[in-house]
């Protein structure tokens, strides 16, 4: 090959898009939690430890990264299997109906200082909503014991009743029994997924 066509096929290499890999969400290292306030004076902690999914990712451009996660909404846990009972009926997230909750990215912004802005559509008891996160830089990647691993987070701020869930009851101050704004949060752990190796 001549110097020249080295040079020209160098340059096309370099301007060629690095191709998107996949990585898998580790529910043993993920959770979905919540946050919300109870009788206007204090706050009630949620977790689904049962997060699944997946994250398209070259490993260089994060605003070109598509997250896909789904929550088993039968893994909550408030630590109180009363009020996890009745988190699970109609009254907010309609299990039987509604299994699990998924969200799927749209775009990925960056705000400065290793944050940026996640939107995608979130689908809690069959009704879609377009939510916008805060996310952070991913951690990583370290590889440990033969896998390589990501780690990040996303919180932000939804309206319960813009899904549905519209538990409503009225104290004597005037003030709800649950309030109206949850605080949501994502810690997802993801492993790159092994190309698979032909066996001829």
């Amino acid at each position: 090959m001549s110097r020249t066509a080295s040079f020209v096929l160098a340059l096309l290499l370099a301007a060629a898009p690095a191709l998107a890999q996949t990585w898998q969400i580790d529910p043993a290292h993920s959770r979905a939690m919540f946050t919300v306030r109870h009788l206007t004076i204090a706050d009630i902690r949620g977790d689904f430890g049962a997060v699944t999914g997946t994250v398209e990712y070259d490993g260089k451009d994060l605003t070109k990264a598509k997250v896909t996660a789904t929550i088993d909404v039968n893994s909550i846990t408030t630590r109180v299997a009363a009020r996890d009972e009745h988190l699970k009926t109609d009254d907010f997230f309609d299990v039987k109906n509604h299994p699990t909750m998924k969200f799927v990215s749209t775009s990925i912004t960056p705000k400065g200082n290793g944050r940026y802005d996640l939107t995608g559509d979130l689908t809690i008891r069959g009704v879609t909503r377009r939510v916008a996160l805060e996310m952070t830089a991913p951690a990583g990647p370290v590889t440990v014991r033969g896998d390589t691993r990501l780690g990040a987070s996303a919180s932000g701020t939804i309206n319960r009743k813009d899904f549905g869930i519209k538990y409503h009851e009225l104290l004597d101050n005037g003030g709800l029994a649950v309030a109206d704004n949850v605080l949501i949060q994502l810690d997802v752990e993801v492993i790159q997924q092994k190309a698979a190796t032909s066996s001829n």
